[in-house]
């Protein structure tokens, strides 16, 4: 088909382009309608705001102390007052923790109660529960290496190379101090006792300190300890009884053979 146009006062034929040159018109509904049904399928595949549809194998199972009633809501309610007022959670505990140990150990020793001992465990446990909670603190905020098994065989043997030592002379040493012995008898005392918890704490405390830095939370831990502490401390304390018992019954001795010589001596002048 040809057209014509004028130019000039010149009428020209205008040409029409080949079919293939032609460019086809574009269909803007059928575009619009199938972008509009591409929307409509995307829209279907969205879930709505705030439902979550659970799969199988991806919900987190809560922890063991999570789902023990009446205990959890006590672990719960500890756990905040840590968080809170850690210092006065952390004497508080280490009071309770240090009277049932003592009451307990003379129980096991068999001897009548005794309200001055546990007052001397009290005291103890005053001078000792912050310090020891600073020492925890710190390390578990230290040798943290990407290697877990490294650091906790980092924590474990500074823990028994460091703290176990300090905290049983101190242990041993107040005990004798406050019963009223010389220096010379806390020394003793100090000498007859640590050796022997330093070389039975690593049957246990290094267990305990690796599944606590392990498992435990934060919050926690001073809890956990505690609970282990209780036996712990009924052993310290049986053994500082039994070396007042060693120490009563070698000063006894003496006396008796001074006794005895002095009769001799007499008896000899005379």
């Amino acid at each position: 088909m040809s057209l014509t146009f004028r130019i000039a006062g010149r009428i020209l034929p205008r040409r029409t382009p080949p079919s293939f040159l032609r460019t086809p018109p574009r269909r803007l509904q059928s575009t619009s309608t199938s972008s509009s049904s591409s929307t409509n399928r995307k829209v279907s595949t969205v879930a709505a705001p705030g439902l979550q549809i659970p799969v199988p194998n991806t919900v987190a199972t809560l922890p063991l102390w999570q789902r023990l009633g009446p205990l959890t809501t006590a672990f719960s309610a500890y756990g905040r007052s840590q968080r809170k007022n850690p210092y006065r959670t952390q004497f508080l505990t280490s009071l309770v923790i240090y009277m049932i140990g003592d009451i307990t150990a003379q129980k096991i020793n068999g001897d009548e109660y005794e309200p001055l001992r546990t007052s001397r465990a009290l005291v103890i446990s005053a001078g000792s529960s912050i310090p020891s909670y600073l020492w925890f603190l710190w390390l578990g905020n230290h040798f943290n290496y990407p290697s877990k098994i490294l650091s906790l065989a980092t924590k474990v043997v500074v823990n028994q190379a460091f703290f176990t030592p300090v905290f049983n002379t101190y242990f041993f040493g107040m005990q004798s101090f406050l019963s009223g012995d010389s220096l010379k008898d806390v020394w003793e005392r100090i000498k007859a006792t640590v050796p022997t918890s330093i070389k039975n704490s690593c049957k246990l405390w290094p267990a305990v300190t690796a599944f606590s830095f392990t498992y435990v939370p934060a919050e926690y831990r001073n809890l956990f300890g505690s609970v282990i502490a209780i036996g712990w401390q009924a052993y310290l304390s049986f053994l500082n009884r039994r070396a007042e018992v060693d120490v009563a019954g070698h000063k006894g001795m003496v006396e008796v053979l001074q006794k005895e010589e002095r009769k001799r001596i007499e008896g000899t002048s005379s």
